[in-house]
């Protein structure tokens, strides 16, 4: 397991070692952040309430292709939500270059032929 000097910020090796888990918890805080600020507006608080409650009805039934997204679409319109996105300092970069070499290290290491999944071979159709 690697153990990340910021785990909030974190590239680790999944609990089967066949995958990487990147960890942002800034994603989560942000999004959190600006739903709540738009649900605590009374004039925008149904629009929040009613656009989360029809996210609800789709996760909590069978949902239809497109049908997820646009729901979540939806609440990030009415929230006035920005891109999930996080700036990362050089500094976080070089860790996180190095953490996730070492995760590649080990998620690959039964992977004679060093491919990814979803890669082909060359040559291959």
């Amino acid at each position: 397991m690697i153990h990340s000097s910021k785990p909030g910020l974190s590239f680790e090796v999944g609990s089967n070692h066949l995958h990487g888990v990147l960890r942002v918890d800034q994603i989560r805080t942000d999004t959190l952040v600006q739903l709540v600020q738009h649900w605590a507006e009374p004039k925008d608080r149904d629009a929040v309430i009613d656009a989360l409650d029809e996210l609800a009805a789709v996760v909590t039934g069978v949902a239809r292709e497109g049908e997820l997204d646009a729901a979540i679409e939806q609440v990030e319109d009415v929230a006035s939500m920005d891109t999930a996105q996080v700036e990362v300092s050089m500094q976080d970069v070089r860790r996180l270059l190095a953490e996730l070499t070492e995760v590649a290290r080990r998620v690959l290491r039964f992977n004679r032929k060093r491919f990814v999944p979803g890669q082909r071979q060359r040559g291959a159709a």
